[in-house]
């Protein structure tokens, strides 16, 4: 096998779903970069690769300075395969780092595609999927949690986001403040025996999860918003109140980053209100 990265999709449950291009790159790379090696040697195991392999943990604590050992390992002439707990890499999930600087480096790069959770979960919720917007895991503090979910509040696209099973109640108290009644989508151990996809709005999910105990991998999922709730928006009322404490540029930097809104447009705007108001 040609010397390089092989990011390699594991299954994210169904030990099927893994493809045979996946099995056989993991079966001839030398060298296995995985967040816990356990986890992995676990997974070798049950598909009946040999263990007998060189494995370096990769996690967001030491990626940065094990990415040159990385590379190094790849100049020495070995191919690595790069493995995350569970699903694709990259996807909330270390590798980042690692595939910046093999670029930089010109090391070669290929991907084994498979199982994705946000996928999968898009695929079963029933929301748009023509257009949507993937935030990652949802904060732990109330303020962050709501601060997220205001950013993009007003974003033309499905939003996903994961969560744990022991804060989903508070993310959907918190999404029903924020985004009302728009449908909502819990999708949890997906491709396991117990999938489950719900989709309703917050106060009906919230009602289901403290009648069943939350369990499992969970992926949250909004629809996009309304062009109702858009035109309600006060864009000269927003800008005015910015601009009274910052720049122009900024004011309309930050409206823009908000509200997802069209820049020149935004720019358009603000140019009017200082014109007129002198601000």
């Amino acid at each position: 096998m040609k010397n390089g990265l092989y990011v390699v999709a594991t299954p994210i449950g169904n030990l099927s779903d893994i493809s045979s291009r996946a099995i056989e790159t993991l079966s001839k790379a030398d060298v296995i970069a995985c967040e816990d090696s356990r986890v992995t040697k676990k997974l070798f195991s049950l598909l009946g690769i040999s263990l007998q392999k060189t494995f370096i943990t990769l996690h967001d604590h030491n990626e940065e300075d094990r990415a040159q050992i990385v590379i190094d390992y790849i100049k020495e002439g070995k191919s690595v395969a790069q493995v995350s707990d569970a699903g694709s890499p990259l996807i909330s999930d270390p590798g980042y780092k690692l595939i910046k600087e093999c670029k930089k480096q010109d090391i070669f790069i290929t991907t084994i595609p498979g199982c994705c959770a946000l996928i999968s979960a898009l695929q079963l919720s029933g929301l748009p999927t023509n257009k949507f917007m993937f935030a990652g895991f949802i904060p732990n503090k109330e303020k962050a949690r709501k601060e997220l979910f205001e950013k993009y509040k007003n974003l033309d696209a499905t939003l996903i986001f994961y969560e744990t099973a022991q804060r989903i109640e508070k993310s959907l108290i918190a999404a029903l403040e924020v985004f009302g009644n728009r449908e909502m989508s819990v999708a949890r151990e997906i491709s396991k025996i117990y999938e489950e996809c719900l989709t309703a709005s917050a106060e009906e999910l919230l009602r289901h999860f403290r009648e069943n105990e939350p369990k499992g991998e969970m992926v949250f999922m909004v629809s996009p918003a309304d062009k109702e709730e858009d035109s309600n928006l006060d864009l000269d009322e927003i800008l005015t109140q910015k601009m009274q404490n910052m720049s122009l540029k900024m004011a309309v930097k930050e409206v823009v980053e908000e509200y997802h809104l069209n820049k020149n447009e935004v720019y358009e705007k603000a140019l009017q209100i200082k014109n007129a108001n002198k601000l």
